[in-house]
């Protein structure tokens, strides 16, 4: 029998993997419970168990057990045993206490002071003289436990957790603990005996990348820690100790002197990176592991097959989970498509949003950090995937009758559009423009579905009439493209206040992705008068798109921010979108969050733009100013005329624009002049014609669109 009865303490979910630990520290009779593994041992497994294991929490030693009733009898048990035969009267000594079940005493405070009161009396009454207590690092520690009745005595060997490894310089917001991270590294299924490269696409504050690159270089994770609750301890051995840490000195050095995988990190966050790095070179790893600022967006993989695996943000409100939900939809399209073969570990505190990735998994391991019940998910990417494979086609012709006429031009604008659309990659474009006066509609397609606006028709008309030829129309639409009623939405547009849907199809409030170039967009076809995207503005996105690289971009009026995932996908240095609404630029967040797009680097403002201008000491290379034709603010009860204050609101927006900067200035109102007074301060062109799309051809005053840069720019 060993001499020693030891307990080790875990997290739940990682008794099986301290277990093996256990086993391989030459421990026996290993047996677990919830977040407990109790083994017999000699003095080195114990000590091996500090110094090695990679996914306990503490180890305890067990000194004494016996049966208690109250705080007396506790007190009167711990006077029996030899305390100095256990530390000497210099050791200071520390005791706390956990409580298990329906216990006798009720307070653990209290019966830690019990038991602390009870050994400093023994050392008085028998020497004269009492050890002193301390509440930092004391030369001892003590754990009491009480189950029910029965109350056991440990000596702490670990003092403080053993997740603290020494390196951790600095902490990301949702810190992971070592433990729990090589944890997640062991489950993985990365093989620390191959040189597969490891790529952690969120990594914070690198506690992944540290524990794993610790693992592949044998390197014990309790080496560099400069404490033990034992040192004070009187039959601690400091030449096995020394022994012990000599060996795994010399592991380390070999380890790390081995032909290294590429161990890879990236965030969005400046800052954590940084952080990372610190951590990183605290732990002796800054030659082996490399940290640096991207996006989910821009990431992409090495040459060779390896293993993903992450930490993943998560929300603790609900509009920060359905962030989340979409940012987690990135990182998923993002591994399907460029990933094939890699084997993936995504760890998640909210299992709701499991299916958010939109990968098949092949397992889900339950873990806890802390209290949260969190999942990691692991799968392998077996092929790329494809972007959606849908295609538009017209049905056969329909018989003659009431749609006819409808029916015919809505088969002539496709047989022109369409192969357009297929050409150039547009998966969003309108088909019907107010072509027929009699049928007085606005169709577009967004990607997979179609959206229906029908414009109120004129008082001379018979309301009746207007309705009949609507529904004649929906028919056609439905026939002519093989629509099922699912993937059609229909509005009314009017002059009056509000909007009046003649159909209420889909779910409200819900959100459709589609896609415009490398980008992917939010839009919602039921809940407001605009879907989030304005079609007739594709070609100023993709002028925005070819100019924004390394440039700093500015969004004025910013909407959906559609025109600032533009720029940011192109890789601009940094974005700052402006808008008023919280519901826009959540909306906005939203869609940097869908293409993989953090905020550390694309800033979002609430405020009213003209105010914020007059706020700016900032310089941008970039300007898109779209302002409305009109709005008004109740709070500041100022009001907003295009035609009116345009002339101010682009002189503020040139004040904040380098002097070899470009602002693009667009606007929708049909009846606008540019003051021409703004051509005798800077330099402008008129870009409209170049930026009205092929759809909206019929349309060429669906807005208005100029450049504007300081005179000087060209020469």
């Amino acid at each position: 029998m060993s001499p020693y009865t030891y307990i080790a303490a875990c997290a739940r979910g990682l008794e099986e993997l301290v277990s093996r630990e256990i086993e391989n520290f030459a421990g026996e009779n290993v047996e677990t419970s919830g977040g407990v593994i109790s083994f017999h041992g000699n003095l080195e497994c114990g000590y091996r168990c500090c110094l090695w294991s990679r996914f306990a929490s503490r180890i305890f030693l067990q000194l004494a057990q016996f049966p208690v009733n109250d705080g007396e009898s506790l007190y009167q048990q711990c006077r029996r045993l030899p305390w100095p035969e256990i530390f000497r009267v210099q050791t200071t000594f520390a005791v706390n206490c956990t409580l298990s079940g329906v216990t006798p005493i009720d307070h653990n405070q209290f019966a830690a002071l019990r038991v602390k009161d009870s050994i400093v009396d023994s050392w008085r009454e028998t020497f004269g003289d009492r050890p002193t207590v301390s509440k930092g690092r004391p030369g001892i520690q003590f754990h009491l436990h009480i189950a029910e009745s029965l109350a056991t005595i440990f000596i702490d060997l670990s003092g403080e957790s053993l997740h603290r490894r020494g390196y951790r310089r600095e902490t990301g917001t949702a810190p992971l603990k070592e433990s729990l991270a090589a944890a997640i590294v062991a489950l993985s299924g990365w093989p620390v005996h191959q040189s597969l490269p490891l790529l952690d696409p969120m990594c914070g504050s690198a506690t992944l990348l540290i524990e794993a690159a610790l693992m592949y270089a044998d390197a014990a994770p309790g080496l560099d820690r400069p404490y033990f609750g034992f040192f004070g301890w009187r039959d601690h051995d400091p030449p096995l100790w020394e022994r012990l840490l000599g060996e795994a000195r010399l592991r380390r050095e070999k380890g790390l002197a081995r032909d290294w995988p590429a161990i890879i990190g990236y965030d969005c966050d400046p800052a954590a990176v940084r952080a990372a790095r610190r951590n990183i070179a605290a732990a002796g790893l800054a030659s082996h592991i490399g940290v640096s600022q991207a996006e989910v967006a821009t990431l992409l993989p090495p040459p060779q097959k390896g293993v993903v695996l992450s930490n993943l943000p998560y929300g603790q409100r609900l509009s920060e989970t359905e962030v989340v939900a979409l940012l987690y939809r990135a990182l998923g399209r993002r591994l399907q498509r460029h990933f094939s073969g890699w084997q993936v570990g995504l760890f998640i505190a909210i299992p709701q949003l499991t299916d958010s990735f939109s990968l098949p998994w092949q397992q889900k391991v339950k873990l806890f950090n802390g209290a949260i019940a969190c999942r990691l998910l692991l799968t392998t990417i077996n092929q790329k995937g494809g972007g959606d494979s849908f295609i538009w086609r017209t049905a056969n012709r329909t018989k003659a009758g009431d749609s006819g006429d409808f029916a015919d031009r809505l088969r002539k604008n496709l047989k022109r559009i369409l192969p357009w659309a297929d050409r150039e990659g547009v998966f969003c474009f309108r088909i019907y423009d107010r072509d027929l006066p009699d049928y007085n509609l606005g169709i577009d397609i967004y990607g997979k579905w179609v959206h229906v606006q029908e414009y109120a028709a004129p008082k001379s008309i018979d309301p009746q009439l207007a309705a009949q030829r609507f529904q004649t129309a929906i028919k056609s639409l439905k026939q002519v493209l093989g629509l099922r009623s699912e993937r059609i939405f229909v509005k009314r547009r009017e002059r009056q206040r509000g909007a009046r849907q003649y159909e209420k199809l889909g779910d409200r409030r819900r959100m459709y992705e589609v896609t415009e170039g490398s980008c992917t967009f939010l839009v919602n076809f039921t809940d407001y008068l605009d879907t989030g995207l304005f079609l007739d503005h594709r070609p100023v996105r993709e002028k925005i798109h070819r100019m924004a690289p390394n440039k700093r971009f500015l969004n004025l009026f910013g909407y959906t921010g559609t025109a600032t995932v533009q720029a940011a996908m192109a890789g601009a240095a940094e974005t700052t979108t402006v808008d008023l609404s919280a519901t826009y630029l959540h909306w906005a967040k939203m869609n940097l969050a869908v293409n993989g797009l953090g905020e550390q680097n694309n800033h979002l403002e609430k405020a009213d733009s003209l105010t914020w201008l007059k706020n700016c000491n900032q310089r941008f290379d970039l300007i898109f100013v779209d302002p409305p034709t009109f709005s008004n603010t109740r709070k500041e009860q100022r009001v907003f005329d295009v035609q009116r204050d345009h002339p101010a609101l682009i002189d503020l927006a040139m004040a904040c624009l380098e002097r070899s900067g470009i602002l693009i200035f667009s606007c929708n109102f049909k009846k606008f002049n540019l003051d021409q007074t703004l051509a005798e301060r800077y330099r402008v062109e008129e870009i409209t014609r170049q930026t009205v799309p092929f759809d909206f051809s019929r349309n060429t005053t669906i807005h208005h669109c100029w450049e504007i840069c300081q005179p000087d720019l060209f020469g």
